[in-house]
């Protein structure tokens, strides 16, 4: 299993735009892809410029399905609304254990 957590900084004027297309991209990926397992949007709390996400995948291959993807493709087209570049962190699951809890069927 793969955890991805993305900061990113964008730029004031671009925020709407950005925010409609992170939202394409995680309902998307949340709900076309049979191997992401999480995909969500966080906003800093002390700077309102500042977004987080928390992407869970299957493995390597469904990370690399999900960049193919047209929401993926959306969320690119407005790269120019970032501040600098993302900031991503690899992780690994450690809670929860269970198999199923990352199921799509379980949620």
């Amino acid at each position: 299993m793969i955890a991805i957590w993305v900061k990113v900084r964008i730029k004031p004027h671009g925020r709407q735009r950005f925010l409609e297309a992170i939202e394409i991209d995680a309902l998307g990926s949340e709900r076309d892809e049979k191997d992401c397992f999480r995909f969500n949007v966080l906003q800093d709390e002390k700077d309102e410029n500042i977004y987080y996400f928390y992407e869970v995948y299957k493995d390597q291959a469904a990370l690399e399905a999900h960049r193919k993807m047209p929401h993926y493709a959306k969320w690119q087209a407005v790269a120019d609304t970032l501040d600098g570049p993302a900031e991503p962190t690899r992780c690994k699951t450690v809670f929860p254990t269970a198999a199923g809890y990352w199921a799509k069927s379980s949620r």
